[in-house]
């Protein structure tokens, strides 16, 4: 009596990780009892039980379907990627032969305008380049202190901010601007110190949080050198 007792001790202590220990130490446990395996039944949320081997399967079926699904989504992105880059050395090379930095403005404005855009900036910080009159691009110039709050708000820590800008933030960033329902706003300069490069839509959805900045990221980092052909760094 007293061994029956202590085997039903033993049993009733036994817990999942027990379980899972004594499954990891004996690995041809399954294979040694093949025949009581087929008969277990494990619970399901639809069928109400269905066999280990199926439950099995079906698990395998499922992480199969998921693999399956991210590389589709990984092949989407490399092909968006690919087409994104291919536009990248052809606005490169456009921006490259322009003879006047108005004419470069134009090109870059042309560019966002051919993906259905309303504009494509810039605005330079005059802290950091001499854009002072009696230069023909001050309506560039844009005080970095002024700046500072509407980066605090919407960038923070980071180069790019996609969404949208109320009132006076589209004054102080767009003063021109009409109908602009969404921004995407990148930050030049290792720092940020340089300027911002606005590409901006009349669509409120367009522009929004968690999209990729790939292609901001790089145009941010060619513009300072192309721009340094006709105004001088400070």
């Amino acid at each position: 009596m007293n061994n029956l007792d202590d085997q039903i001790d033993s049993v009733t202590e036994l817990d999942d990780e027990l379980v899972m220990q004594y499954l990891l130490q004996n690995p041809d446990f399954f294979i040694r009892n093949a025949r009581s395996v087929e008969q277990l039944h494990v619970p399901h949320p639809v069928k109400g039980s269905t066999s280990l081997v199926e439950w099995q399967l079906g698990r395998q079926r499922h992480q199969i379907a998921q693999l399956e699904e991210e590389i589709t989504l990984l092949m989407e992105q490399a092909t968006i990627n690919e087409t994104l880059f291919a536009r990248l050395i052809e606005l490169q090379a456009n921006l490259a032969d322009a003879t006047s930095l108005q004419d470069m403005l134009n090109r870059l404005q042309r560019w966002g305008r051919g993906f259905g855009l309303a504009g494509a900036n810039i605005r330079l910080f005059s802290e950091s380049w001499r854009i002072g009159a009696p230069s023909d691009f001050t309506h560039l110039a844009l005080n970095r202190s002024a700046f500072e709050s509407l980066r605090i708000q919407r960038l923070g820590d980071t180069q790019h901010y996609l969404g949208s800008l109320n009132g006076p933030e589209l004054l102080l960033v767009l003063p021109q601007a009409k109908a602009v329902g969404s921004v995407a706003l990148s930050l030049m300069g290792d720092h940020g110190e340089l300027g911002m490069l606005i590409f901006s839509s009349r669509d409120p959805q367009h522009y929004q949080a968690g999209m990729g900045t790939v292609m901001l990221d790089q145009l941010a980092k060619m513009l300072p050198g192309l721009i340094s052909r006709w105004i001088e760094r400070v």
